[in-house]
């Protein structure tokens, strides 16, 4: 008599796959985060030095504000400069420098294994001081999250590790560099789950807390400590006035899918010129000079501007002024492919319209303002979370959590069912990748083989002869590609398929043989009906099977088979899940029919 299968599940299988190789990483990324502090610090410093020796012609490696500059030719030839000397840097250096940086990590890491190259680590934060210093309108984070980024996947690439492990190491090295350049530890962090590391995982989000605390400990000596836009306000957090958070958030919403959509028609007329790309961040150059002329805060990082919203020291015409005329700069140059960040310009955008709109609702202008940037951010780069804690962590003001959660998320429906991409994957959707940026549960890992298997199974007895196999399988009834052939105890001993009959029918001296002969080895692939779905498919897909017995493991006898259309009856499964609506409660009774695996 058959015993039945143990129903305790393997030994090995817990919550997580994770194992002590994550300490590795963790050594490892105490490295990474000290290169993203050191990188952080030199891009900053690069960025003053550029701006001082070109405004103020000054050598001085300390941050000035654009306000005071004046205008002239030189306001307009010197976007253009720096637009031509990054059109050089990107055709004969890297063309991976041009844009903000942050789609340039994401390509790394879905399709380049995790590699970047040196060139990358040099040229990226040396363009990006070049642009941002001569008047770019972008801020520092897209740059040293590339830079950062490279430093952590050229690190890994002195040591032999899998592209998992690497990316792990360049999502580190990016975290801490953002983590230096803002001190914002928590929110690098959600930044990483959100948009770069694209699971969640110990053996990822480990190694990479581990980065963003060394850069968060190092940070106060070379950078500062401290909240970078200190504030504290005093807004009531009654339910209208979370309601008008709400409000706010669905402005910005609106407000980040306008400038979403202008980017790219932006962006499709300059690929449209007769001209090579190498010259189209000068032209967008000079249109950021002509935006200079009007409002010269509108150039550079402009923190000072984000300091001035938060603070309420500003008039409704600068803000506006500010508003449409950084829109606009920002749009055209971030178009013509220069090099630069998106997350200051955006902060700005948001603050601004969240500033002036702070006019009409009650409480102070600069918490509407910080509620409107949150909103923005959290809605144009999809990721609520880190936008909520970004808010947060840059000013230290714990108490505006609510407004900033309801206007967040807010923001965050508006742009996902208003645009099917992001502004971060957009450019890389139009390179031909397509980028899902959604976690779920792996239905494969969920499942167990005997959930899935077909029970009932067509075998060939071990004595049957190869003669006999060719015939069975020439007849014109249906047969399935490949049959397991079983002994009289009922154990599998091998599978027989269409090319072996193929074979066979070459062979003229072995017809008299038995199946049991011809597959009596030890090298057949076998699944187990209390391992999960994953690590059958997984063994399937190396060894090329389309069908696979399934026996018990301590009698090794026929049990069950899996075949590829057993796994894809899973996928269809899942997608019923999403797509099936049923009530379970109507008029008093509930029904009782639910999604169920089919079997075969």
């Amino acid at each position: 008599m058959q015993r039945s299968h143990s129903a305790s599940p393997p030994s090995h299988l817990g919550d997580f796959t994770t194992d002590r190789r994550v300490l590795v990483l963790v050594a490892m990324a105490v490295f990474v985060g000290l290169g993203g502090v050191v990188s952080a610090w030199v891009l900053l410093r690069a960025i003053a030095l550029v701006t001082n020796l070109v405004w103020f012609q000054t050598i001085d490696a300390h941050s000035m504000s654009l306000a005071g500059a004046k205008a002239s030719w030189w306001m307009v030839a010197a976007p253009a400069l720096g637009g031509l000397a990054i059109g050089l840097m990107a055709r004969y250096g890297s063309e991976k420098i041009r844009g903000h940086g942050i789609p340039e990590a994401i390509e790394a890491i879905l399709i380049g294994e995790s590699r970047l190259s040196p060139k990358v680590a040099l040229l990226k934060p040396l363009s990006s001081a070049i642009s941002i210093g001569t008047g770019g309108p972008f801020g520092a984070e897209g740059p040293i999250i590339m830079t950062g980024g490279a430093i952590g996947s050229l690190f890994a690439q002195c040591f032999r590790l899998s592209a998992a492990e690497r990316k792990t190491l360049l999502v580190a090295g990016a975290a801490a560099g953002m983590t230096a350049v803002f001190g914002t530890p928590v929110s690098a962090l959600l930044l990483a789950v959100e948009l770069l590391l694209f699971e969640w995982k110990p053996r990822s989000v480990i190694p990479v807390i581990t980065a963003c605390v060394v850069a968060a400990a190092i940070r106060p000596l070379l950078i500062g400590s401290g909240p970078l836009f200190p504030l504290t306000t005093a807004l009531d957090l009654s339910w209208w006035r979370l309601a008008a958070s709400i409000g706010v958030g669905i402005v910005a919403g609106l407000q980040s899918g306008l400038l979403t959509g202008i980017l790219y028609k932006v962006e499709d007329f300059f690929s449209a010129l007769p001209i090579h790309w190498m010259w189209w961040p000068a032209l967008g150059g000079i249109v950021v000079g002509l935006g200079g002329l009007i409002e010269p805060r509108a150039l550079g990082v402009g923190y000072d501007v984000i300091r001035d919203l938060l603070t309420s020291h500003m008039t409704i015409t600068a803000a506006l002024m500010i508003l449409l005329v950084k829109s606009a700069i920002w749009v055209v140059a971030l178009a013509s492919g220069t090099s630069g960040g998106v997350l200051a310009p955006l902060l700005i955008f948001g603050g601004c319209l969240g500033w002036i709109e702070g006019q009409w609702l009650p409480g102070d202008p600069g918490a509407w303002a910080l509620i409107a940037m949150a909103g923005m951010m959290g809605g144009t780069m999809r990721s609520p979370l880190t936008g909520i804690m970004f808010a947060l962590e840059l000013t230290g003001d714990i108490k505006l959590l609510g407004p900033l959660l309801a206007a967040t998320g807010a923001a965050y429906v508006v742009t996902v069912l208003l645009l099917k991409r992001s502004i971060l994957t957009e450019k890389i959707a139009r390179r031909g990748q397509h980028v899902v940026r959604e976690y779920s549960i792996d239905p494969f890992e969920l499942l167990r083989v005997a959930d899935v298997m077909v029970r009932e199974v067509d075998t060939l007895p071990a004595d049957m002869t190869v003669d006999q196999a060719i015939s069975f399988f020439s007849t014109d009834e249906p047969r399935h590609k490949s049959y397991p052939v079983k002994g009289s105890d009922g154990r599998v001993i091998g599978m027989v398929a269409r090319a072996d009959i193929l074979r066979w029918r070459t062979e003229e001296d072995t017809h008299s043989e038995t199946l049991f002969e011809r597959h009596s080895d030890d090298s057949l692939v076998v699944g187990y009906a209390d391992e999960t779905v994953a690590e059958l498919a997984d063994r399937m897909a190396a060894a090329e099977l389309g069908r696979v017995p399934i026996v018990n493991r301590d009698t090794l006898r026929l049990v069950g088979l899996v075949s590829r259309k057993d796994l894809l009856r899973i996928r269809r499964s899942a997608r019923a899940a999403e797509e099936t609506r049923a009530a379970y409660f109507m008029n008093g009774r509930s029904e009782t029919k639910r999604p169920a695996l089919e079997q075969s």
